[in-house]
């Protein structure tokens, strides 16, 4: 058994900077399913937001998020992540992110889709790799005891609040309970549930599930954020950094068709309206052989690409035999980024007294219905820092709690139920059940949407979740037991397809990344409000509705 005053799993960008942030003298500690540095956040290319330029404002920050997020964001917590992230991006600076930088040695800034402004601050293309390596460094500097390799398997509750946590630590093959005095959950995203995605193998949403098992609420599932631009076949990001750069949408005749779509803002408007773009020159017979269309990067010149856009050159010449410089990339949408999480107020606090949660895992509503290039990444670090700091307050005022009982026997008997002689079908495995949800999840609940695919999309994986439950895995401890972090990474996987699928199914009307061929208008009269999701007694997601904070910006007509 360990103890710690404060818990973090997590070791991406918003668990290190909660690491960082956390008050001196607090025994901090920082547990991971991968090493920190292999975090998904190193793959971030794009930019921070943050508006610092002379004609931008955080005012108009606040209004693009907002209109952005189709008008389901909550603008207090908007207001929040604009008007901080200036002042973390200076912090940032001043810890020595290697920034790109302006001639007077500003942070340079780029466009974003969505953004009126160049808003994004930068280190080429490769801007979650430094911030990722520079809190690294200072969560060492400042004694966080890490723990890289250990799976959460469970949260222990104790009359309805945080009594622990219990961990599988890879290199021993041993279960451990962790006692704690608060916890927070930064454990990404869970891109994994679908076949096409930009997310690395480890985002299959643990911290989420097993929050949402332990009674945690989640909110506003069903928007999941498809990117523009991965490379075709294997989904690699090509980052909007692209487009902000000046790079052009082109179908097979050439043609820049964003005109037809986003006049104003052209390849860079929103996310979800490029993706639905794209998706609909391919269904009209003007896509690329093989289902994509070509991002034309060949205009910008040499020396542009090569200090702008290194990692993408290198990618497309790695992944896809393309020389950007000479040749367009084909792409394709994927999905990439989950605007829905564990429901959390403003200081990252859960419905559970003791767990926080902040970053991808959490949903704070500051995306809405639909996340702008360059606000996740700002997201990581601010609501990073607000949850380190209110780590300390809240450790202050709880005691540790006292050993976990009757939570861990329950949790160890949901343990032992896992194992046994081996599957009672042969024939099943995890491998064909991940590729089953996978395959659903893409072609069922995707960038267009209908009723009734939604509804044999739920069928679907209520059947996989049967036979799931029919698998048993080998018993014994064994050190990098690979087949039981797949088994337990597709219990959540299959857990927050369910619940995903059910509230796109629910949510009748189309709204940012959300959209329903069969209800395609947005529905303010019924559906100006989040869908919060609790497990029910019978294991099962039960679905209500919460109301969306608006103080500024009045919902109004979206265009570009």
């Amino acid at each position: 058994m360990l103890f710690h005053d404060v818990v973090i799993v997590g070791g991406g960008l918003t668990g290190l900077m909660a690491a960082c942030e956390a008050p001196p003298g607090l025994d901090v500690a920082l547990f991971s399913k991968i090493y920190p540095t292999r975090s998904h956040s190193g793959a971030a290319q794009g930019g921070f937001n943050a508006a610092l330029g002379e004609d931008d404002s955080v005012e108009a920050h606040i209004f693009d998020t907002v209109k952005g997020g189709d008008y389901l964001g909550d603008q207090d917590a908007v207001e929040v992540l604009c008007s901080e992230g200036p002042e973390v991006i200076r912090s940032l600076d001043r810890m020595g992110v290697p920034w790109s930088r302006r001639p007077d040695g500003r942070p340079a800034q780029r466009s974003l889709g969505g953004a009126g402004f160049p808003r994004a601050c930068y280190a080429a293309d490769i801007s979650g790799h430094v911030v990722l390596h520079t809190l690294y460094e200072r969560a060492l500097a400042a004694g966080v005891r890490l723990y890289p390799e250990w799976h959460l398997v469970e949260i222990l509750i104790e009359e309805g609040a945080l009594a622990g946590l219990l961990l599988y630590h890879l290199a021993t093959g041993r279960l451990e309970v962790v006692r704690c005095r608060v916890a927070l959950l930064a454990a990404g995203g869970y891109g994994r549930i679908f076949q096409k995605t930009t997310n690395g193998h480890s985002n299959t949403g643990d911290g989420t599930a097993v929050a949402y098992r332990a009674g945690a609420v989640l909110a506003d599932m069903e928007f999941v954020q498809f990117h523009p631009t991965t490379l075709t076949g294997s989904n690699i990001l090509i980052s909007e950094a692209a487009r902000g750069e000046g790079g052009y949408l082109r179908n097979a005749a050439g043609e820049r068709f964003m005109d037809r779509y986003a006049p104003q803002k052209m390849e860079l408007a929103p996310r979800d309206v490029v993706s639905r773009s794209i998706f609909q020159e391919i269904k009209e017979g003007r896509g690329l052989d093989g289902g994509s269309v070509n991002l034309d990067l060949t205009h910008l010149g040499r020396e542009k690409i090569l200090r702008q856009l290194p990692q993408i050159t290198e990618l497309a010449h790695r992944y896809a035999a393309v020389d950007p410089v000479r040749e367009p990339i084909p792409i394709e949408p994927a999905q990439h980024y989950s605007m829905g999480g564990i429901r959390v107020n403003l200081d990252c606090e859960t419905t559970i007294p003791g767990l926080l949660a902040a970053g991808e895992t959490a949903n704070v509503s500051v995306h809405g219905a639909n996340r702008l290039g360059g606000n996740s990444l700002l997201e990581t670090v601010v609501f990073g820092r607000r949850a380190g700091r209110h780590l300390g307050k809240a450790a202050a005022g709880r005691p540790l709690p006292p050993p976990p009982r009757a939570s861990l026997a329950d949790a160890l008997g949901r343990w032992q139920a896992n194992f046994s002689a081996g599957p009672r079908h042969p024939d099943d495995s995890a491998a064909a059940i991940r590729d089953a949800l996978n395959r659903t999840m893409t072609d069922k609940v995707g960038v267009f949407r209908t009723g009734e695919e939604l509804g044999e999309a739920m069928a679907e994986l209520a059947a996989l979740r049967t036979r799931y439950d029919a698998l048993r895995l080998s018993p014994g401890e064994r050190p990098f037991n690979t087949e039981l972090i797949e088994h337990l990474e597709l219990g959540c996987l299959l857990e927050l397809g369910e619940i995903t699928a059910g509230a796109a199914f629910r949510r009748t009307e189309s709204r940012g990344a959300h959209y329903r061929l069969d209800h395609p208008h947005r529905d303010d009269a019924r559906w100006l409000h989040h869908t919060l999701a609790r497990r029910g007694a019978d294991g099962r997601a039960v679905y209500e509705a919460g109301p969306v904070s608006i103080t500024r910006f009045p919902p109004q007509e979206r265009g570009y």
